[in-house]
């Protein structure tokens, strides 16, 4: 049965185009060749988007000499993997301890042998099928740990929503509310999600708080705001210390967004920059929908009165660059509102996911059907 694996690419990289010729006529039957007669030429193919899976290195050629290649490449983490063999007349122990240092796996000296040059470049490609396959499964397993913790880290704030008067939307609502608005104030993407995955555990320590004061539908007394005030600390408790950088901002967020810029917030009384920034993020996520809900002691407010009422703790309640990169991000927070109104019942973990479309079969009756990033092609 004929073998349909596409062949391999070697990229061969000579000043001389007899020594290319030969090279090609030992490797072509096996593999796919590509020729470069300088270094430029020979760097401008390696970064295409069809990078070689071996390169065949000349060391002595004008311009771009083969170790500066050689360098060029191991310092480029896109790169580095490609494994380079030296082909060349240099022969002294010093030339081949310099190529190793550089980085290529192995030496080969001119005149070639046509079964040494096959046998070695079979086991480096080998080798570098194995390692892209190693990689390939650390990063698929490292992949499936980190949605196995945002999972978890779901879970958790669903539970919390079962002991709390909150409707089931809140929790999506106030995630990408948060994500928003940390992108808005610059945090970079990678910065910004982990904020968006941990956002919903905010409220786990409610869990910890009697029913008879958090389901209790007209307001606390003094003595039932002791209690309440204790579930930012069951929350840290229960999510725990970890070196592991999501389940850390999570409890972070837990323990510090119901503190205050001014310092008259619980439970620790932090002011200003002491309160960690994704606290001070989430506080104005969760304010803002949770002023725009309806509860079963107050009516919702319109979108007007929460942005009055939100401006009006502005350098108390809230931090004032953050209030401000909020403000920046309002149009795209009010359409996450319109996407996740509990008008269309409680969504499920699928829609908790930051998706590139949604489908319109798949939506409640009514339901909007954009996301954010129907913006790209408006």
């Amino acid at each position: 049965m004929p073998n349909l694996l596409p062949k391999q690419s070697i990229l061969v990289v000579d000043d001389t185009p007899d020594n290319i010729d030969l090279l090609t006529d030992v490797l072509c039957d096996d593999y796919r060749i590509r020729v470069a007669t300088s270094g430029e030429k020979a760097l401008k193919i390696v970064y295409s988007d069809e990078p070689p899976d071996l390169i065949l290195l000349d060391i002595m050629m004008p311009g771009l000499s083969g170790l500066e290649i050689c360098r060029r490449l191991k310092a480029n983490p896109d790169r580095r993997r490609i494994p380079i063999i030296f082909v060349t007349a240099m022969t002294s122990v010093e030339d081949e301890e310099r190529g190793l240092a550089l980085g290529a796996v192995d030496y080969i000296t001119k005149p070639i042998s046509p079964p040494i040059v096959r046998a070695r470049v079979r086991t480096h490609l080998a080798l570098y099928d194995q390692s892209r396959e190693l990689e390939r499964m650390v990063r698929q397993r490292t992949d499936e740990l980190l949605t196995t913790r945002q999972q978890i880290i779901r879970r958790l704030g669903r539970a919390a929503e079962f002991k709390d008067n909150e409707t089931g939307n809140h929790v999506l609502r106030m995630s990408h509310y948060a994500r928003l608005i940390a992108s808005a104030h610059g945090l970079g993407e990678e910065a910004a999600n982990i904020i968006f995955n941990t956002a919903p555990m905010h409220d786990i320590g409610k869990i910890g708080i009697p029913d008879s004061i958090l389901l209790k539908p007209g307001r606390l007394d003094a003595e039932e705001w002791k209690v309440m005030h204790q579930h930012p600390i069951m929350g840290a408790e229960i999510i725990g210390k970890h070196e592991n950088e999501l389940l850390e901002s999570a409890r972070i967020i837990a323990l510090s967004h119901h503190e205050k810029w001014d310092g008259s917030g619980y439970p620790r009384g932090l002011k200003g920059e002491d309160i960690p920034l994704e606290g001070r993020i989430v506080a104005i996520a969760d304010v803002f929908d949770a002023l725009l809900s309806q509860r079963p002691y107050k009516s919702a407010f319109s979108v007007e009165r929460s942005l009055e009422l939100m401006d009006a703790e502005n350098g108390r309640h809230f931090d004032p660059q953050l209030l401000a990169a909020f403000r920046r991000a309002l149009p795209e927070i009010l359409r996450v509102k319109d996407i996740y109104a509990d008008e269309y019942g409680a969504l499920t973990d699928l829609e908790f996911q930051i998706k590139e479309i949604y489908t319109h079969q798949d939506a409640p009756e009514g339901y909007p059907g954009v996301l954010l990033s129907d913006r790209k092609t408006e």
